[in-house]
């Protein structure tokens, strides 16, 4: 039984949001976390943990299958509310990797649909996701050595791991602002897209992760986000013993019922 104070204190938290919405289409399986602070959607402090109350309540919704973070106002996010950084005790900012890690601890896909700017925490928001759309104008980054600090949010070592140390170091010791063509080219995006198609790119990428079988998706992404930190030898163990699970779940007889029978699965409605 959870404590009622326990409760309490969750409800408390996501009782005043402010600067933070969610949306659901039942009929796509999707769930929307969406940044509404106009006009460039600044994410308060108070927000990165309820970013990650509000993923981890999508992630156990039974019908949502996709997670979507987004901006209004025709922008991500340029990022966390600088005047607060000082306001905050000391050791009070030491642990934010956490709650911003919540797109990577998810079970479901999520994605990152970026628009004009994704700066700092945002663009650590994005890099934890699995998936980043970004139109073609867009700009990414971590400008805190520009303000005479450091990224605090888990951007060091995703960036690394996502373009390599030389790159990494080139972009956050100097500052220097991605653009939507070398994040593609360096392999932080998974599609760039011209101005004003993000909605139809958005909506292409939900319907075919909702219509992937679940488990083996999820068990999948949890493999492969293992990768950098997981020597070979466990990660291959990791890997072999979530196959062994699956194949014996009903998904993959259903899939090699249907390949047998030399017709496309259908995962929508299992």
């Amino acid at each position: 039984m959870i404590p009622k104070i326990y409760a309490e204190e969750r409800a408390k938290l996501l009782d005043d949001i402010n600067g933070l919405r969610v949306e659901k289409d039942e009929k796509k399986r999707v769930g929307t976390l969406i940044f509404d602070r106009a006009p460039m959607n600044i994410i308060h402090f108070r927000n990165r943990a309820q970013i990650r109350a509000l993923i981890e309540a999508m992630d156990n919704d039974p019908e949502v299958r996709v997670i979507v973070i987004r901006g209004a106002n025709g922008v991500f996010s340029s990022g966390g509310d600088i005047a607060g950084f000082l306001k905050e005790p000391r050791d009070g900012m030491s642990d934010m990797a956490d709650d911003i890690a919540a797109p990577e601890r998810a079970r479901k896909p999520v994605i990152a649909a970026i628009e004009k700017f994704a700066l700092g925490v945002s663009f650590e928001l994005a890099l934890a996701c699995d998936f980043r759309i970004a139109t073609e104008n867009s700009q990414m980054g971590l400008p805190e050595i520009g303000l005479g600090t450091m990224p605090g949010s888990g951007g060091t070592h995703r960036l690394a791991h996502l373009i390599g140390l030389g790159r990494a170091k080139n972009t956050i010791m100097r500052g220097r602002r991605i653009s939507a063509q070398e994040a593609l080219d360096w392999g932080i995006l998974a599609e760039m897209v011209p101005d004003g198609e993000l909605d139809g790119a958005i909506d292409g990428l939900v319907e075919d992760l909702a219509n992937r079988p679940q488990i083996p998706l999820a068990s999948v992404k949890r493999v492969l986000n293992t990768v950098g930190d997981t020597p070979l030898h466990v990660g291959l163990e990791l890997e072999g013993q979530a196959f062994e699970k699956i194949r014996f779940g009903p998904e993959f007889e259903h899939g090699v019922e249907a390949f047998l029978e030399k017709k496309k699965a259908d995962f929508s409605e299992m």
